[in-house]
């Protein structure tokens, strides 16, 4: 059974809390040792340039950078959606550490033959 998980997450700042909680699940799981990607679509590949993810989404949540901080010194990685991101006419040079752009092939291809536990928020 593998023990990778995948975070799909379709929602940027204009939902904040969302995006907390996403990060959170995410941010757990490489904190747990597993290898975890998140998938940003939509809105959220806007989170893979510098300086979106900004922020306390409510009281007592940790700040976005933060939860971005610890998702990368944990190992995990994040796979931008080139038609969304291109969509939105992003600068592909200008991504945050730990993020590439992707489709779903090479999401299938991380998650290999052994699986993955999925999220999508």
């Amino acid at each position: 059974m593998s023990n990778k998980a995948v975070v799909s997450l379709t929602t940027g700042m204009e939902d904040p809390e969302k995006v907390t909680v996403a990060f959170l699940v995410a941010v757990a799981a490489a904190e747990q040792g597993r290898p975890t990607l998140m998938f940003l679509t939509k809105e959220a590949v806007r989170l893979a340039q510098p300086g979106v993810g900004v922020g306390v989404a409510c009281d007592g949540c940790p700040s976005l950078p933060e939860l971005m901080e610890r998702y990368l010194a944990a190992g995990g990685s994040y796979l931008v959606c080139p038609l969304c991101f291109n969509a939105r006419a992003l600068d592909p040079e200008n991504l945050v550490k730990g993020a590439e752009i992707g489709g779903t092939v090479p999401m299938w291809q991380w998650i290999g033959d052994e699986g993955a536990t999925s999220f999508s928020y």
